[in-house]
């Protein structure tokens, strides 16, 4: 095949015997943000530039190097989005929906686009899972959104396998005067620091302090400290924060390093990180972002959020086989029908079966075929059980019912009584 007609490095076709497990994620995630009363938004994949520009910040590696952007039929240069942040913020912006005061809990699905090296669980179109909340300041909701991750954990079953790192970077005000002191201290290191760390201590300067050069970390463990130059409205947030997550029993670990790449965040940031995954250890991260809506135009307005990869936490859950039985076995019963008017039977009797057990992963054998390929198929399928349906079952209308899976002989199964049949089945299996 063709290099143009293949998909683009770092862009994957999510196959259908991964989508099952997707499936599974994005439901127990949708599931549980209904029940802590966070409602979706939808906004567009295509953005204007000047969008990210504006809130993740210009120096920033993503929009000096990552991002897709290009210029349409009219010259107006739009981006394909990186993050979702900046475009939820826009959205409620837009139609006015944090206006007054008002509340929102906002949560939102979707793939994000950054040029990078594409490497195991981190690629060039990746998915992500974004919480924001607008217009609560108070350190109750920062341990709202990490509580709700750690319950997530847990009913995935990976809770054992990440950690929970925290941080405050303080208003926009202590942490300038951290930035000239960590500018100060290392500028005496300046010839011992790695290129990448010299060319972001002119740009984006607490950047230095999550860089993987070991030379330069060993550098930083004399810097200053960002907790030393917190302000007594950040120190007393954080202490709120711990308070509430120490009361809720999670664990957590302070690491003064933990800075995030986008220019947005203030107060509070946090990551969940594993160490199952290689080089690609944060599954979660976010924070708070207080000054960002009026830095895009809003009136005075507090915000907090997180995103998850999905492809990360997809691969963990393969990794550590945190997959239900249910995910890996797609079909519950399989119907094989022998001649055309057992085909015809079996239509109109897989049809009755569904309107009484909607539930019910019920696939009938749409192709003819003899008895042992038919029965191939319907064990290829995983399926617990076969319904059988030939001229002898026609005559006397029944169904044969074998078991797929375990013990159990062949029955007869009356039509009329095969979904309840089928309910005690599925039910006890």
């Amino acid at each position: 095949m063709s290099k143009s007609l293949q998909a683009i490095r770092g862009m994957n076709d999510i196959l259908p015997e991964q989508t099952p497990l997707w499936r599974h994620f994005e439901g127990t995630v949708a599931r549980l943000l209904d029940n802590y009363g966070y409602k979706q938004i939808r906004m567009p994949i295509v953005e204007f530039t000047e969008l990210f520009k504006r809130s993740i910040g210009e120096v920033t590696d993503i929009v000096e190097k990552e991002m897709y952007t290009f210029d349409d039929r009219n010259g107006d240069s739009l981006t394909l989005r990186p993050e979702g942040t900046a475009a939820c913020v826009r959205a409620v912006l837009e139609h006015g929906i944090t206006g007054g005061g008002q509340v929102q809990k906002l949560w939102y699905v979707g793939p994000m686009f950054r040029h990078e090296r594409p490497q195991k669980g981190r690629y060039r179109q990746f998915h992500q899972i974004g919480l924001e909340v607008f217009n609560l300041d108070g350190p109750d909701i920062d341990a709202e959104l990490i509580v709700l991750t750690w319950r997530l954990w847990g009913e995935l079953g990976i809770r054992d396998a990440v950690k929970l790192e925290l941080n405050s970077l303080g208003t926009s005000e202590s942490r300038g005067r951290y930035r000239e002191a960590l500018v100060a201290f290392l500028s005496t290191h300046l010839d011992k620091l790695d290129e990448d760390s010299q060319r972001r201590l002119k740009t984006n300067p607490l950047r230095v302090l999550d860089t993987k050069n070991a030379d330069t970390q060993a550098i930083l463990a004399d810097a200053p400290k960002m907790a030393d130059y917190l302000d007594d409205e950040s120190r007393l947030h954080f202490e709120g924060l711990k308070a509430r997550l120490d009361a809720v029993g999670i664990p957590y670990v302070i690491n003064p390093k933990l800075v995030r790449g986008l220019d947005y965040y203030s107060k509070t940031v946090f990551e969940w990180v594993t160490d199952k995954l290689g080089a690609q250890g944060t599954v979660c991260a976010g924070g708070r972002y207080d000054g960002l809506v009026e830095q895009m135009g809003g009136k005075p307005t507090p915000g907090v959020g997180f995103a998850m990869g999905i492809e990360r936490l997809v691969l963990m859950l393969e990794t550590l086989e945190q997959i239900p039985e249910e995910i890996s076995r797609q079909v519950d019963v399989y119907l094989c029908a022998f001649g055309e008017a057992a085909e015809l039977a079996g239509l109109a009797l897989a049809e009755r079966v569904r309107d009484q057990l909607p539930n019910l992963r019920l696939q009938v054998n749409a192709g003819a075929g003899s008895f042992k390929s038919q029965f191939k198929k319907a064990d290829k399928s995983g399926a617990l059980y076969a319904l059988i349906l030939g001229d002898d079952e026609m005559a006397q209308q029944v169904v044969g019912f074998k078991p797929l899976r375990g013990q159990g002989e062949q029955q007869s199964i009356a039509w009329d009584a095969l979904a309840a049949h089928l309910a005690t089945c599925i039910v006890q299996g």
